[in-house]
């Protein structure tokens, strides 16, 4: 069942509910209505007969009957009427040819109540009984609400019309309303079909007088803008490490082909060996960093991940950047320390998040300007920071916000003339995303370069 039909039946059965409802209220109202104001006719009537036979003190039929027709103007249909004595002897019955008596428990039952009159119903026909006291007498009156249930029987016919009738406006109504609803949804179905990974750039309209739909539009082409972003990224991923790799490459047949054309000495041969190797080195080097950052895109945080100690594993990357550069000079303290030993401790994988900060300290050590290095931590609001400083040339905010992606290198590593492929913060931003982590980047004053790590605390 398509998204249309089972609007159009969802909306159509809210109806029928609405209209069944009010219809059988209707009719259970007046069926009430017309019992109650029956019940009534009824108990006049025989108020009214029971008048006449206590007035006269010897019953006698043509009197009563007279007496009757001067009283009323119609009788109700099937009426029949009596009286009884406080024996249960009949005294007066009408029309004389129906067979009548006082039922016991009915006796009993109005002697209960008092005076007041006893309503109740044997089939269609509605009865009203009564006692009165001060002259013994009991009467009982019925009749058959002809009229009544005449006109519950049309009221009935009449609402099955006004149902049947609404159902069917309704259902033509629901399938205009939603074919004019599911006019821009099939325009933009249209839309949405020319879009390819080799066109991008299509985009859904606003529509004028639909701001739920105005904003559903808005979210797709902000998720549009998403993928062109990440399409774009990826191609541009693709075109510099090509470039990357084709640059050593090109280096290494050019001096291959060199050394077949000449004859080289010896001593020329080992120069040319040991550049070959250094470029076989970069080329080894770019393809783990890619290896790297291919697997950790897939890495995806785990609960069952041990806790570890950030202020010891800082320590940890610090001495493997001391052995690495032993004139680097790291300052390590604490910025605000926690209100428990247990402050520091993450969830993480102690390799990953330890060749992060290495990387951090590693970039922190090669970009600054004196060799010296300020690691500050700190732990507060269920996190955990870590801020990493050096004194060097400061990115500027374009610089600021393309650091982190793949193969980008600023001007301070240009002017710098340090090696690299610029993926070092690019497998950075990797593991800390994989430990619900992320890294900022801010220039607190001129040649002062920080980087902060942001952990979430264990919650043990």
């Amino acid at each position: 069942m398509n998204l249309k039909l089972r609007f159009a039946l969802i909306f159509s059965i809210f109806v029928a509910t609405i209209l069944a409802i009010s219809s059988l209220t209707i009719y259970y109202l007046y069926y009430n209505y017309r019992e109650e104001e029956f019940f009534k006719r009824v108990e006049s009537e025989g108020r009214l007969y029971h008048d006449i036979v206590s007035q006269i003190k010897d019953p006698d039929r043509t009197a009563i009957s007279r007496l009757l027709s001067g009283g009323r103007t119609n009788s109700l249909p099937s009426e029949r009427l009596a009286v009884f004595d406080s024996t249960g002897k009949l005294i007066h019955k009408l029309p004389d040819s129906i067979h009548v008596k006082l039922d016991p428990i009915l006796k009993k039952r109005l002697l209960n109540l008092g005076g007041a009159s006893y309503r109740f119903k044997i089939g269609e026909i509605q009865y009203v009984a009564s006692y009165t006291a001060d002259i013994k007498l009991y009467t009982v009156s019925s009749a058959f609400d002809l009229y009544g249930y005449s006109k519950l029987q049309n009221l009935k016919l009449i609402l099955s019309i006004v149902f049947a009738g609404g159902m069917c406006i309704t259902w033509l109504f629901s399938f205009f309303f939603v074919q004019q609803a599911f006019k821009p949804l099939l325009a933009w179905t249209d839309q949405i079909k020319q879009t390819t990974i080799q066109s991008l750039k299509g985009r859904l309209q606003p529509i004028k007088n639909y701001p739920e739909m105005n904003a559903v539009a808005a979210s797709f082409n902000a998720m549009m803008d998403r993928l062109s972003r990440g399409f774009e990224f990826q191609r541009s991923f693709v075109q510099q490490a090509s470039h990357e790799l084709r640059t050593p490459l090109a280096i290494m047949l050019s001096q291959t082909e060199s050394a077949l054309n000449n004859q080289l000495s010896a001593e020329q041969y080992r120069l040319l060996m040991a550049s070959l190797k250094e470029d076989q080195q970069y080329l080894i080097a770019l393809t783990n960093s890619l290896l790297a950052l291919s697997q950790y895109e897939q890495l995806q945080f785990q609960k069952d991940w041990p806790e570890i100690r950030i202020d010891e594993l800082v320590v940890e990357a610090t001495s493997q950047l001391m052995q690495m550069y032993p004139d680097a000079q790291v300052n390590i303290g604490f910025k605000e320390m926690p209100e428990s030993d247990q402050g520091f401790i993450v969830k993480g994988n102690d390799a990953l998040l330890k060749s992060a900060f290495l990387n951090l300290l590693k970039n922190a050590y090669l970009y600054s300007s004196d060799k010296k290095i300020s690691v500050l931590m700190s732990a507060l609001n269920e996190q955990v920071l870590v801020m990493v400083e050096n004194m060097g040339q400061t990115l500027s905010n374009e610089e600021a916000q393309m650091v982190m992606e793949p193969f980008f290198r600023g001007k301070n590593a240009i002017n710098a003339n340090t090696k690299g492929f610029g993926l070092g913060l690019s497998i950075v931003v990797r593991i800390l995303i994989a430990h619900l982590a992320r890294i900022e980047y801010q220039s607190p004053s001129n040649n002062d370069n920080r980087f902060t790590v942001i952990l979430p605390q264990s919650n043990g």
